[in-house]
C-alpha cells in the first residue's frame, strides 16, 4: 500500500501542474531561477550552476529520508518555473511545512502561486491528515510575509538569528501557520482569491 508521506504525488490545477521533481529538470530550473535576477535576492539561497548539483543531492536525499516531498513546477503551458516542497514533514505529530519555494519572476504574484499554495494545503490537511502546516521566510521579505498572511496564515513568531546564509547575512525567520480547524476558512479565501485573479485576466 502506497504512503503519501513518502510518494510524491502529481497535483494539476488551472494555472499550475506540480511533480515530482526529477533531476532532467536541472537546466530548466537554471533557466526559471535566472529569470529576473532571482540570484541576486539576498534573503534567498538560490542554487546555482556551480552548486545545484548539491542542491539536488540535499534535496532528494531528505525526500529519501522521509523529511520532504519535492515539486517542480509547471506553468499552464507546461513550462518548468521554479520549485516548491512540503519539508520539515513529521508524520508521527501529523506536521509539515511548506517551503524551499523558488519562482521565475515572471509567475511571481500571480495566480500560479495561489493555486500551488491551495493544492499544497489541501494535500497537506485532506490527504496527509495534517493538523498544522507552516511556512516561514525571512523577517526582512516583506513581500514574501505579504503573500503568506493574504493566505490566510497567522504569525506564531520569529525566530532571531535562525540561519547564516551563504551571503552571510543572519536570517531572522518569521514562522507562520494554519491548523486544520482553520482550514475550511483559508480555502473559501484562496478561491476567492483565484476567482479574482481569472478575472483580471
Amino acid at each position: 500500500m502506497s504512503n503519501p508521506w513518502r510518494e510524491v504525488p502529481t497535483l494539476t490545477g488551472r494555472h499550475v501542474t506540480l511533480r515530482p521533481l526529477v533531476r532532467e529538470d536541472r537546466s530548466d530550473l537554471l533557466a526559471a531561477f535566472a529569470d529576473g535576477d532571482l540570484i541576486e535576492i539576498f534573503h534567498t539561497t538560490v542554487p546555482t550552476e556551480a552548486t545545484i548539483d548539491g542542491w539536488f543531492d540535499k534535496i532528494l536525499g531528505e525526500q529519501a529520508a522521509g523529511r520532504n516531498l519535492v515539486f517542480t513546477v509547471l506553468d499552464a503551458g507546461g513550462r518548468v518555473v521554479g520549485t516548491t516542497r512540503l519539508m520539515r514533514m513529521s508524520e508521527a505529530h501529523r506536521r509539515v511545512e511548506i517551503g524551499g519555494t523558488l519562482y521565475a519572476a515572471s509567475v511571481q504574484r500571480t495566480g500560479l502561486n495561489t493555486e500551488a499554495k491551495r493544492m499544497l494545503l489541501e494535500y497537506a490537511f485532506e490527504t496527509l491528515g495534517c493538523l498544522v502546516v507552516q511556512i516561514r521566510t525571512d523577517w526582512l521579505n516583506r513581500a514574501s510575509r505579504t503573500a503568506i498572511e493574504r493566505l490566510g496564515a497567522k504569525l506564531d513568531g520569529v525566530l532571531r538569528n535562525h540561519l547564516i546564509l551563504p551571503s552571510g547575512h543572519r536570517r531572522d525567520s518569521a514562522v507562520y501557520s494554519i491548523i486544520a480547524s482553520e482550514w475550511d476558512g483559508v480555502r473559501r479565501n484562496l478561491d476567492l482569491l483565484m476567482a479574482r485573479h481569472r478575472e483580471r485576466r
